[in-house]
């Protein structure tokens, strides 16, 4: 009995071993729960990290010491300035896909500057022409010495400055900073085999022809038309299909650049148009960063993957209305294009001073803020120069000069015959000189320019030579009105989210 007694009764602790197996099944499962959480981590890390590297890897640089030291003051204005160029030769595939011989030099095709407004909700990208003529600034060779400036050539003639296959990105910078008077932020070379790869991850861009194209259309040296290449109206194109829509030139309007620049601009906004209707989730937005840092070669400052797709990030709130292409205002001159002063001024001058196309002030300050910021000048508001003919010179660097003084001179009434550089750049003081009979009308224009020279000269006229006392003057960084973009600049604008099919070609 005893024995049974014994066997029948309870082990003496078993609720406290009870108690503490359970402790360890729970301290079990929260350890394989926190390994687990932490092994995800570690995954999800390493995953991110690896994608890091994947687009940083994807990514060409070219190097900065190309970059002049005489460079536009960087807190001109407070938006941002990126240079997009499209190179049609360079190594890599690009000669397959009609990108020129693998052994030629480096060509741009297309150029814009994008600039992109301090209030990051508007942005335009203004065209330069690759047969604009312009002043080539000293640009780094590839023998470490810097060329002469050269004057009144075809703007891509700067890419192949040092005529390497790769280019020279840098000169071309330079000589957009000298041109505009805006310090470019960023540059960005995109080439033909990038490009196709990118149109195609898109899945493919919506675009609109004029008419039927043809063989002959993309290859002038053709003998016969050749087959249908895009038949006329809405279609989507991808890859060579988009590469051939781009290069069109021949055959449309009257067959030059400025036509197919129309083209590419709608081109562009429709690319834009397509990321933005797909939206920027990780799932598309992983292919569309890996297809376009494969197309890429950037400025350092845009050389790792964290800081190109912080910089796009950043434009994510510019609505499609709000982002308009225009081309420098231009005209023909022969076979060339010659820019147009001073509307050529009067633009950049407004993408200075964040005005839009629209005459809005897109500075990102309020309105009385911004009216308060902005310096008005200082000369006798009473001066009136009707029938007083004005003609106006830079006699500084300072790029858009004369267009705002020309403007303050109009603002008053007087005509202003013309506006041109000095045939001297380095006028320390404003110079007012007159003809015979004309002292008393030159004196009135000194009222706007109290702190000028006057001068008599026996050339007949009244002729305005601006210095740099003027250009330090704050009624040089703003005329009575607000910066505004001309208007034929203006009326020919095109927005992202315009007609697909409207204002294709010129001529």
């Amino acid at each position: 009995m005893a024995g049974t007694r014994q066997q029948m009764a309870p082990p003496r602790h078993s609720g406290a071993r009870s108690a503490v197996r359970t402790r360890r099944r729970k301290r079990s499962r929260v350890r394989t729960v926190l390994v687990m959480a932490v092994s995800l981590l570690v995954l999800v890390t390493a995953g991110a990290g690896w994608v890091y590297l994947r687009l940083s890897g994807n990514i060409d640089t070219f190097s900065s010491d190309g970059i002049s030291g005489d460079r536009p003051d960087a807190s001109a204005s407070k938006g941002a300035n990126v240079l997009v160029i499209g190179s049609d030769a360079r190594t890599g595939g690009n000669s397959d896909l009609g990108g020129g011989d693998k052994s030629d030099v480096g060509r741009s095709d297309t150029a814009f500057l994008l600039h992109i407004y301090a209030d990051h909700q508007h942005a335009v990208a203004v065209s330069v022409p690759r047969d604009t003529l312009v002043d080539i600034p000293p640009c780094k060779l590839p023998d470490g010495s810097w060329s002469k400036t050269q004057t009144n050539v075809m703007f891509n003639a700067a890419y192949s400055m040092g005529q390497t296959a790769k280019g020279n990105p840098a000169c071309t910078q330079n000589t957009v900073e000298k041109l505009t008077g805006l310090r470019v932020d960023h540059t960005v070379v995109v080439d033909f085999k990038g490009f196709s790869q990118l149109t195609e991850v898109v899945g493919g861009v919506e675009v609109c022809l004029p008419q039927n194209i043809y063989q002959r259309d993309l290859n002038p040296n053709r003998t016969t038309r050749g087959k249908l290449l895009f038949a006329k109206g809405e279609q989507k194109v991808a890859g060579q299909q988009a590469l051939d829509y781009v290069r069109i030139r021949h055959g449309i309007g009257d067959g030059s650049d400025i036509g197919r620049i129309k083209r590419q601009q709608a081109f562009v906004a429709s690319l834009i148009k397509k990321v933005k209707s797909d939206g920027l989730t990780p799932t598309k937005l992983l292919p569309l960063a890996d297809a376009a840092t494969k197309s890429m070669t950037v400025d350092p400052g845009l050389g790792s993957a964290d800081k190109l797709l912080s910089f796009a990030m950043s434009m994510k709130d510019i609505d499609l209305h709000n982002t308009k292409f225009v081309t420098i205002p231009w005209r023909y001159q022969g076979s060339r294009v010659a820019i147009v002063e001073p509307d050529a001024d009067a633009l950049w001058a407004a993408l200075k001073a964040d005005r839009t196309i629209d005459g809005k002030d897109a500075s990102g300050k309020g309105g009385d803020e911004a009216a308060s910021a902005s310096p008005s000048a200082s000369a006798d508001e009473s001066v009136s120069g009707g029938g007083i003919d004005v003609a106006v010179y830079n006699g500084t660097t300072v790029v858009g000069l004369a267009a705002r003084a020309a403007q303050t001179l109009k603002d008053h009434d007087f005509t202003v015959t013309g506006t041109a550089t000095a045939g001297a750049q380095d006028h320390s003081t404003t110079v007012i000189e007159y003809g015979p009979g004309q002292q008393d009308r030159a004196e009135t224009v000194t009222r706007l320019f109290p702190e000028a020279d006057l001068r008599a000269t026996t050339t007949a006229g009244i002729d305005v030579i601006l210095g740099q006392d003027y250009a330090d003057h704050p009624a040089a960084t703003a005329s009575n009105r607000p910066a505004s973009v001309p208007s034929e600049v203006a009326d020919g604008a095109r927005s992202a989210d315009d007609d697909l099919c409207a204002n294709l070609s010129y001529g």
